[in-house]
């Protein structure tokens, strides 16, 4: 790696909880110089500008949850065991430093709906990215009879997801985790319900 790649990379790991948390629009360049200690030179330096700095903090922070979340699934054999992921690892966010800003989509998405067409993409992309890997253990547990075979799996990814990220705003909002912790009971009862 070389030392602008190097430096690219410590900007975006410094500043991908700042992103995370204030969003694009309540990020300044102040919070930027004050995250990594650099320079405003030094940022602009390395990138264009700072939405070209948010883009790459949002596939950064993507990355990390989905990362995180894959190595967990892929140690377990069973579908269902698989899905049981979700709610365990949201239930407990707080324990995990990239999560305690938020989901890095619904962070994302809810901002910029309306207000900036690369990072509603960005967030387009991962949620459907998201609900193709939830319907994939879903068809692969039926294949296995791990699943009942009358699931639809495109229903069970929308409310999944829908639950998931439903509940984690409630929790943001409020800063408390009473709702988050039963919708993710309510998830982890749904997915057992689909055991052949």
């Amino acid at each position: 790696m070389s030392k602008s790649e190097r430096t690219k990379q410590f900007i975006i790991e410094k500043t991908a909880p700042v992103f995370n948390a204030k969003g694009f629009a309540g990020t300044s360049l102040n919070d930027l110089t004050n995250a990594t200690g650099l320079t405003k030179g030094s940022i602009y330096g390395n990138f264009e500008n700072k939405d070209e700095v948010a883009l790459a903090v949002f596939d950064y922070n993507y990355q990390t949850v989905t990362a995180f979340i894959k190595a967990r699934i892929l140690a377990k054999d069973n579908a269902v065991d698989r899905l049981l992921v979700y709610p365990d690892v949201y239930r407990n966010y707080l324990k995990y430093p990239f999560l305690q800003t938020g989901c890095p989509i619904l962070n994302t998405a809810t901002e910029a709906d309306d207000t900036h067409p690369g990072l509603r993409e960005r967030a387009a992309a991962a949620l459907a990215f998201w609900k193709r890997a939830v319907e994939n253990q879903i068809k692969r547990g039926i294949a296995r009879q791990e699943i009942k075979a009358d699931t639809n799996p495109a229903e069970v990814a929308v409310i999944l997801i829908s639950l998931i990220e439903g509940a984690f705003m409630q929790a943001k909002v409020t800063g408390k985790t009473t709702e988050l912790k039963i919708a993710m009971n309510y998830l982890e009862k749904m997915i057992l319900s689909l055991k052949q």
